[in-house]
């Protein structure tokens, strides 16, 4: 019988009140945490940036199974010693799904390995396509590129999945996710050329420019680690870009929507169980759970 699948929530700040500390990712710990089979352990950063947290600079030694990783530090989240804890950790097998935000929000995880190339920011690592170094949310000046308008707080957006389905976007009935939450300045992603392993899986469309965009990158269970997810936004998950209409303090930038609270389909990212298990190369063996098996991240 497989044992608990065990997925740490961690962000790169020290907890914050006005700014988005794990709290604001309770409606998601809640979720995974009402899945048969899965334990949830969610955390902001005990140490003062510079210096090296407990968990994440020994996150290899860990008997955790994955890694989400919501970077909304303005470059200080995460020293050395934990990026290396962190990509000795996917190269045993441990799944990841790293996620940041708009121009440079996050960019301390440009180091990670793997996963960290496919984030493109504005000071760092930065769109290999000069023509994407541009402005395109037009109504919130004071952030640069990359920001990708894919509509107002609390609306929704229609998304793309390109290629092969990939297991993250299907539902627990089976059927295909075509919807996330809207976000007006989401980040840059883009499947390292060099890593086989990786491609992207699904896009959006700005609705300030009309230009398609990377929304999530995957990458394969490979000789270099196990899988990962790099996402456009962390706001895909936070529950309060449903509340931004009524918002505060750093919940509310840019246009506000029609707070709906509620997307048209529950599922706003799914993975079957086990698609981001610990059991890569090197990693210890896992019994993996049927496809039928889904966990759904809810926004509901």
């Amino acid at each position: 019988m497989a044992g608990p699948i065990r997925i740490l929530l961690q962000t790169t700040i020290p907890p914050t009140p006005d700014d988005w500390h794990i709290g604001r990712f309770a409606r998601l710990k809640h979720h995974l945490e009402s899945m048969d089979g899965v334990e949830v352990t969610a955390r902001d950063r005990e140490a003062p940036p510079g210096e090296t947290d407990p968990v994440l600079g020994s996150l290899d030694t860990s008997d955790f199974d994955e890694m989400w990783l919501f970077a909304v530090d303005t470059g200080d989240g995460l020293n050395a010693d934990e990026c290396g804890a962190i990509s000795r950790f996917r190269q045993a097998g441990g799944g990841l799904m790293v996620t940041r935000d708009h121009m440079d929000l996050g960019c301390s995880v440009c180091t990670l390995g793997g996963v960290g190339a496919a984030h493109h920011f504005h000071s760092q690592n930065p769109d290999p396509d000069e023509s994407r170094r541009r402005r395109d949310d037009p109504y919130t000046t004071n952030i640069d590129w990359p920001n990708y308008h894919s509509g107002a707080n609390g609306d929704f957006q229609t998304i793309t999945l390109e290629g092969a389905p990939h297991p993250v976007f299907r539902r627990a009935d089976g059927g295909a996710i075509t919807h996330l939450p809207a976000h007006p300045h989401e980040g840059a992603v883009g499947a390292p050329p060099a890593d086989p392993s990786a491609r992207v899986i699904a896009t959006g469309v700005s609705q300030a420019t009309g230009q398609r965009f990377n929304i999530a990158v995957a990458f394969e269970p490979s000789d270099a680690g196990g899988p990962a997810i790099a996402q456009s936004t962390f706001h895909h998950f936070a529950q309060l870009r449903h509340r931004a209409a009524r918002g505060r303090g750093a919940a509310r930038r840019g246009r506000d929507g029609r707070d709906r609270g509620l997307l048209p389909e529950r599922g706003a990212l799914a993975r079957r169980a086990g698609a981001l298990d610990r059991g890569g190369p090197g990693g210890p063996a896992r019994s993996v759970r049927p496809a039928a098996e889904t966990l759904t991240v809810a926004y509901a």
